[in-house]
């Protein structure tokens, strides 16, 4: 099961691990409900790697 942000309508933020087609889910804190937002990426590129062994579009 994937972890996923929720928003209540007051702006409190909860992470959750819930069902793949959860939509919403009760703030633990209002108890209003939450709806599934987008959360940030942490997934980032950097240096060599893949892209300079030879994964890039353009011939050296």
């Amino acid at each position: 099961m994937p972890v996923y942000e929720f928003e209540c309508e007051s702006g409190h933020v909860t992470e959750g691990l819930v069902k793949l087609g959860t939509k919403e889910v009760d703030c633990p804190k209002c108890n209003q409900k939450a709806k599934k937002i987008i959360s940030l990426c942490a997934f980032e590129l950097k240096g060599g790697g893949w892209y300079a062994d030879g994964y890039s579009s353009s011939k050296k």
